[in-house]
């Protein structure tokens, strides 16, 4: 780093310490750039974080499970292009149920291949087993091919001949595929079972987001051993033994650019810092629109970007319980009340929030990961029950988000509805899992405007963008504006852990003029593994994501 008597100048400066962003910071430190992350939370992770409660419980925020972490994976193969391939291990849940749909009168198991999964569709749908062959033939050809032009090196004319279902199918939206099959409203909700990975009804997910997500975990699901910090933790450790620094508790406030070329960025608290390429990890609404301003980019892009949705936010239980779980099975459970998941997410976008919860999404972080300490104690539980809620915030009595500003945690209207949410959440939870609250050691509900307080992503939502512009756009992480670059939930490489991931590896292959992700997967190494730090007992990812300046500082939370 070199310093002007004005400002500190970096070679790259990345806002946001979210996957894409340190993945995007990783790749640019391990080919010698200089670079700075800032993220303005205590430690950085974005939705990988993982948070601690009375010295005995952690959750995981946003890493459930991962698909495609096999040898042949690509966040394996990401991790490894930087050196750090062996630093984590994915353990491979139950590939003849990772995932288990249940709704009034039909269990289906959902297995790690496509032909299985045919075969179960067919046996629980048999009226509709012509449409179901179609429209898994379409989703599989769309998943696969889709991967195979992330990872080919081919050109651009061979990659077109190659992708024929992507053309014809890719962004169409997935309810014109159950026309074209014609799907009975059942067969579409099984279908559409696991669409709250995305954040999308099927009248506004496309064909080919709906095939790259269940492609992605036909291909085994798996979860990180140690929890999804470590994700980070290995990202920041890559960064920082090439030179590179993370700043925590540093909030941008601005992205500066002059004569339609970035020039660096401010912090909130006045500080000037100097950069010929930034990042932008950030939610993209508020880069475009906020960070840098609506001036500096073309109309399209503009108005595309006024105009954007985003994904349905969720609101999440975190649950932990003196005993095991009753069920002992791994898969997380996919649970409705009904069997219309179009009139679900028809009343979610209409703003309705009803007094009973029709859907959950279970995870079971102590069952994916038997006997981990950090968990639970023994012989305890620990679970999450998840549900989709309408955008917006009236439903939680508060009419500003806490990005602008806005104040919520102690607002009476919102502690009645936090509460009265809470036990309606529950109440579905014993409906799919059986009674559970009399052995209660921790609840704690997360709403859509806690994930907005620490990601300040628009609306709380945790996927991104789900409309912008045309049907299936999605911005790529060039911008327009020389230097300025975006990465994360928002850009055309799908939102989820690898698509982040992916995103910034592709932003650092655009910079860097080199096809990474390809290489890579080839078995090209990047980094310079003899730099990584040895892990000593005890090593702790939670402390590794505040950054080195305040790896040791007072207040990390511990489990003993």
């Amino acid at each position: 780093m070199t310093s002007t008597d004005t400002e500190e100048q970096w070679d790259a400066i990345v806002v946001g310490g979210g996957l894409g962003g340190l993945t995007c910071a990783a790749h640019l430190a391990t080919a010698g750039r200089r670079v700075l992350v800032l993220e303005q939370h205590d430690w950085a992770g974005g939705n990988s974080h993982v948070f601690r409660r009375r010295r005995a419980y952690e959750f995981d925020v946003g890493v459930h499970y991962l698909g495609d972490c096999g040898p042949d994976g690509i966040i394996p193969a990401i991790l490894s292009g930087l050196g750090a391939g062996d630093r984590i291990r994915f353990r491979e849940l139950d590939r003849d149920c990772f995932d288990q749909i249940l709704i009034p009168g039909l269990t289906l198991d959902v297995p790690a291949d496509w032909d299985t999964y045919l075969a179960r569709l067919e046996q629980a749908l048999p009226e509709d087993a012509e449409g179901l062959r179609t429209f898994i033939g379409i989703c599989r050809a769309v998943g696969g091919e889709q991967r195979w032009a992330l990872l080919t090196d081919a050109g651009p004319a061979q990659i077109a001949a190659g992708t024929e279902h992507v053309r014809a199918w890719g962004r169409r939206p997935l309810s014109e595929l159950f026309d074209h099959c014609g799907l009975s409203t059942r067969a579409r909700t099984v279908l559409a079972a696991q669409s709250p990975n995305y954040g999308m009804g099927p009248d506004i997910a496309t064909v080919g987001t709906h095939a790259m997500v269940t492609d992605h975990y036909i291909r085994g699901a798996y979860v990180p051993v140690g929890g999804g910090q470590s994700l980070a933790a290995t990202l920041i450790e890559v960064l920082e033994a090439h030179g590179g620094e993370l700043r925590t508790r540093s909030r941008v406030t601005s992205i500066d650019v002059v004569e339609r070329t970035v020039t660096g960025v401010r912090l909130a608290d006045g500080t000037s810092l100097g950069a010929p390429l930034v990042i932008s990890g950030a939610d993209y609404r508020r880069t475009v629109l906020e960070l840098v301003g609506a001036e500096h980019f073309s109309p399209r892009i503009v108005r595309s970007t006024r105009e954007a949705t985003v994904g349905l936010p969720f609101a999440t239980v975190y649950v932990a319980l003196d005993r095991p779980p009753a069920r002992q099975a791994e898969a997380n459970v996919w649970w409705y009340a009904h069997e219309d998941i179009g009139e679900l997410y028809r009343g979610l976008y209409a703003g309705e929030q009803p007094d009973d919860v029709r859907f959950l999404f279970i995870s079971f972080a102590s069952l994916k990961e038997p006997g981990a300490r950090h968990l639970c104690p023994p012989g305890q539980a620990n679970f999450q029950l998840m549900t989709m809620c309408p955008p917006g915030y009236r439903h939680w009595g508060v009419t500003r988000g806490p990005a602008e500003g806005g104040r919520y945690r102690r607002e009476p209207a919102y502690l009645a509805e936090k509460k009265r949410f809470t036990d309606a959440v529950l109440r579905a939870g014993e409906r799919a899992l059986g009674p559970f609250r009399d052995h209660i050691t921790h609840l704690e509900l997360a709403t859509p405007l806690t994930q907005e307080r620490y990601t300040l992503s628009t609306g709380g939502s945790p996927f991104g963008l789900a409309t912008w512009g045309a049907t299936g756009a999605r911005p790529d992480t060039a911008t327009g504006v020389k230097g300025l670059h975006v990465v994360g939930q928002s850009t055309r490489y799908g939102s989820g852990i690898t698509g982040v991931m992916v995103s910034g590896t592709a932003c650092a292959s655009r910079i860097l003029g080199r096809p990474l992700l390809t290489e890579a997967h080839a078995g090209a190494v990047f980094g310079d593994r003899s730099r990584l730090p040895a892990r000593a007992a005890g090593w702790d990812p939670l402390a590794v994501s505040r950054g080195a300046a305040r790896r040791d500082a007072r207040g990390l939370a511990k489990v003993d």
